[in-house]
């Protein structure tokens, strides 16, 4: 593999064309391209999804950006075994059940195209009332948050947001830092960065890098 430098503005740019691109042949088969964008929080991989929101409309592209986040499981199961529980939050924060059925499965080939962009009020602990979406066939989804690869999220492109470890326990809030084992047991289980169709080491925001096939490999 190889590592190519990127601005933060070329990177955008670059996976705008790459997400245009395959809208367009998601749209010819009847779906919409379902995208997700993984990383620790201190990576900003919902950033970078906001980030990506505008060009891609103006490339012709209708986009929704859903943030994990908003797919939390409810207080009483996330805190069962208490609030900073780390393998709680990695084994079953996210109600990966709700993000199939409300924004995957109805994105996919033939699939009705109304999306819930947010399913759970974290902060109200209640659902959060949203109205479905109708994201037309071509369209884009752009699912944003930590620990979604590897669990089988039916993802036709997904981009990780790579932290070396000394990176990820330096730009970690330290009332998150509970979470850091929970990121050091996805790192050796799945290993993102070894299949997602996209890797950007972004160690420094100001200076991040594609990692790429090797050409001559």
């Amino acid at each position: 593999m190889r590592i190519r430098p990127i601005t933060p503005e070329l990177l955008v740019t670059e996976l705008t064309g790459r997400l245009a691109d395959g809208a367009a042949r998601a749209g010819a088969d009847g779906g919409r391209l379902r995208v997700g964008v993984d990383g620790a929080p201190a990576a900003g991989p919902d950033e970078l999804a906001a980030a990506l929101v505008d060009p891609l409309r103006a490339a012709g592209r209708p986009v929704l950006h859903v943030r994990a986040a908003d797919f939390l499981r409810p207080a009483s199961l996330r805190f069962e075994h208490g609030r900073t529980n780390p393998d709680s939050y990695y084994e079953g924060w996210v109600d990966e059940a709700g993000l199939r059925r409300e924004v995957l499965d109805p994105a996919g080939r033939g699939g009705s195209g109304l999306l819930l962009p947010s399913l759970w009020d974290a902060a109200a602990d209640r659902a959060s009332r949203a109205r479905h979406v109708d994201l037309p066939t071509g369209g884009v989804v752009l699912v944003s948050g930590a620990l979604l690869l590897g669990g089988g999220l039916p993802f036709d492109v997904s981009v990780h947001v790579e932290l070396s470890p000394a990176a990820l326990r330096r730009r970690t809030d330290p009332g998150q830092e509970w979470t850091l084992p929970a990121f050091d047991r996805y790192a050796e289980e799945v290993a993102p960065a070894s299949f997602a169709d996209v890797v950007v080491r972004a160690d420094d925001r100001r200076r991040p890098a594609l990692v790429e096939p090797d050409p001559a490999g």
